[in-house]
């Protein structure tokens, strides 16, 4: 183990492609391409004119887009100064844990269990557990849905039996939304995290707590998300980085993807929150530690709602709040801005899509080309001076 290097901050933009995945067709994503198709999007649309993202594309963003897919990028046209590059995923999802454990250095060894689009799409067995866990006598929802409009369709129903609403999607999720006053917020983490292994045992990738709050007309969903994911089968960065004595610190769902195994410590909030969190740890995280972050919005508000001009608003908000983290960067630091999978907002249904990422490094120069997802893991090992975890290449 070599002296560490400075400190490495890996940031996911939650769902933010580049298309060109080799495997696309197999998952009915050929020709999806996120960042392409905003960017066209953008440059079609008079009102919004072209794409602004100066800082992610002069580290490399368009060039990443155009490596990975040869799709034109309208407004993404920067001479890189960065080190970027397009990374594949191997794993067989296109989910949350598959693309984060992935860029962690551990690809998925097994297939993840999806409930069938049925409705009732569980079953009936896995409902008593449900039941008997949340002390009622039926469950809400039970079919495939978004979780927004579940919410509008069965809130009312909800509060007046005090069942809870579950449902899924086409990832492997048994998410379960419950008001917080009526029925309790508490009460919704303990019954999640009483079904959970249940679940993980099925190899359900995600137990999610969706809490709301308001009145008909006007539910919200609040910030106390909660993820009970299944537990990594193998080291990743954050184990290796922990067990070497080094600070790993997570922003967002991080703690949550990863059941809080190689974290030391986490801070949470809706992404413009979690951007004050990012320059927090830039200027407060120790020499040799590593952060990981995740911002979710890109993902959650913008892809699976399919609306490309809201998904290019955060994209700028994004990019504008960066240059001051950018130079409050040590000389021997790395930041490292990827993603876990796509969500092109200009696709069919509302479904995950996928795709290569872009991976862009500030603090380094150079074209990596096409990469795996696991080299990041290979990288931030080789730049905290640690043994490698997983199966990929270090291009720092």
């Amino acid at each position: 183990m070599r002296s560490p290097q400075g400190r490495v901050f890996v940031v996911v933009m939650d769902s933010v492609g580049c298309g060109g995945a080799p495997d696309a067709a197999d998952f009915g994503d050929e020709g999806a391409n996120t960042l392409a198709h905003i960017a066209q999007y953008c440059a079609s649309e008079r009102s919004i004119g072209p794409i602004k993202l100066p800082n992610l594309d002069n580290l490399g963003l368009g060039a990443a887009v155009r490596l990975a897919s040869g799709d034109a990028t309208p407004g993404l046209a920067a001479t890189p100064h960065g080190l970027w590059a397009a990374a594949s995923e191997v794993s067989l999802g296109k989910d949350t844990p598959s693309g984060h454990w992935e860029l962690a250095g551990l690809p998925v060894p097994w297939d993840w269990h999806y409930f069938p689009d049925t409705d009732p799409c569980f079953p009936p067995d896995l409902v008593a557990e449900v039941c008997l866990a949340a002390g009622t006598d039926g469950i809400l929802g039970n079919r495939h849905a978004s979780g927004t409009l579940i919410i509008e369709a069965e809130a009312a129903a909800h509060i007046r039996t005090g069942w809870p609403i579950c449902y899924t999607s086409v990832d492997s999720v048994f998410q379960i939304a419950a008001h917080e006053e009526h029925f309790g917020l508490e009460r919704l983490l303990d019954l999640c995290r009483a079904i959970a292994p249940t679940l993980h045992a099925m190899k359900v990738g995600r137990v999610i707590a969706r809490p709301f709050i308001g009145e008909e007309g006007d539910y919200q969903r609040t910030p106390n998300r909660r993820d009970f994911a299944i537990l990594p089968p193998g080291p990743t960065m954050c184990d290796v980085t922990q067990a070497a004595g080094r600070h790993v610190h997570a922003i967002g769902k991080i703690g949550d993807i990863f059941s809080m195994r190689g974290i030391d410590t986490l801070a949470k909030g809706p992404d413009k929150l979690l951007m004050t969190h990012l320059a927090d740890a830039v200027r407060d995280m120790p020499d040799g530690s590593l952060t990981f972050a995740n911002f979710v919005e890109f993902d959650s508000v913008y892809g699976h709602r399919r609306d490309p001009a809201g998904y290019a608003a955060h994209l700028e908000w994004f990019d504008a709040a960066l240059p001051p983290i950018l130079a409050a960067l040590r000389p021997e630091d790395r930041m490292i801005f990827t993603a876990d999978h796509g969500n092109d907002p200009t696709w069919r249904g509302s479904d995950h899509t996928r795709e290569r990422v872009p991976v862009l490094v500030a603090g380094a120069s150079g074209a990596a080309g096409l990469i795996a997802f696991a080299d990041v893991a290979a990288s931030v090992c080789a730049h905290l001076g640690l043994d490698p975890v997983g199966p990929g290449r270090s291009f720092l």
